[in-house]
């Protein structure tokens, strides 16, 4: 009876860490890892090459069109991280401040645009603001303007007023989390020493709050710039983004091993926001 519980806590204590390290590897490293392989050949007239080489790396640098469309895709998806942040901060601390059920009733609400398809979301945003949509309705209704506005359909800023709207949600969950473990008696303390509502917000909710705020930048960032399907949906011609770029050459272009060093830049340009985002939590956790 001993021998059966050693043998079972053996293959338990060989089994587990298998399972906690194997399965990152099987399904994250190692497909990740082949990607980067592949993106080592090239094609020319339509016929691969299984020759290694740089010359995919090369062209992004050497081609006029790549950097420049990478460096306007990164201020688009950084206003998008700002604006989520601005716009889901208020909804985060307005549910922090709540008591009971309700707090987490409306967070649940908060969340449930999650849950629904992509796509549709992305067409309902079209509706909104496309030349017949609602906006443009509202407002040849009332009188203040004369004719459909198109500043919002088929360009970027309808690319980043889109992605705001999707990714609110992904910015008030760490926020409200960072709020919510905030200790009640700080703010208690506060206003016992005299301090008004906006000297503890500013002094004790706001810099302890930061951590939920760069988790909420990181996070909004990372999924904007990879996004491809909103700014093929919503952007137009004149709303190119990189994703897209990247899109193209494993759909249109069928140059898919341009397209797996175009998405390893990409990663190597998420990979330390991302890391930038995790030392400052950690930097502001020891402190």
């Amino acid at each position: 009876m001993l021998l059966t519980s050693q043998k079972r806590q053996g293959a338990t204590t060989f089994l587990m860490p298998l399972i906690a390290y194997g399965l990152p590897l099987f399904f994250i490293v190692a497909p990740f890892a082949g990607f980067l392989f592949y993106s080592f050949f090239w094609v020319e007239g339509g016929v691969m090459h299984y020759d290694l080489t740089l010359l995919n790396y090369l062209r992004f640098f050497v081609d006029a069109i790549f950097l420049p469309v990478m460096l306007k895709t990164c201020l688009l998806c950084l206003g998008v991280a700002v604006l989520t942040v601005v716009f889901g901060y208020p909804v985060a601390f307005l549910l922090a401040s709540l008591r009971g059920r309700l707090r987490y009733a409306l967070l649940i609400l908060v969340l449930v645009p999650l849950l629904m398809s992509y796509v549709i979301k992305i067409y309902a945003i079209r509706n909104i603001l496309g030349g017949n949509g609602l906006l443009n309705k509202a407002l040849l209704w009332l009188g203040m303007i004369d004719e459909p506005l198109k500043f919002f359909v088929f360009n970027l800023n309808a690319v980043l007023l889109a992605l705001t709207v999707l990714l609110i949600p992904f910015a008030v969950l760490p926020i409200f989390l960072s709020l919510e473990r905030i200790p009640r008696n700080l703010l208690e303390a506060s206003v016992d020493l005299g301090a008004s509502r906006l000297q503890t917000f500013f002094r004790i909710i706001l810099p302890m709050s930061l951590p939920g705020v760069i988790s909420a930048l990181t996070f909004v960032f990372v999924l904007a710039i990879g996004d491809f399907l909103t700014p093929q949906m919503v952007g137009g011609q004149s709303g190119f983004t990189f994703g897209r770029i990247i899109y193209s050459q494993f759909g249109t272009a069928f140059n898919w091993p341009f397209g797996a060093a175009l998405s390893a830049i990409l990663a190597l340009l998420v990979i330390p926001v991302i890391a930038l985002g995790a030392r400052f939590n950690r930097k502001r956790g020891s402190a």
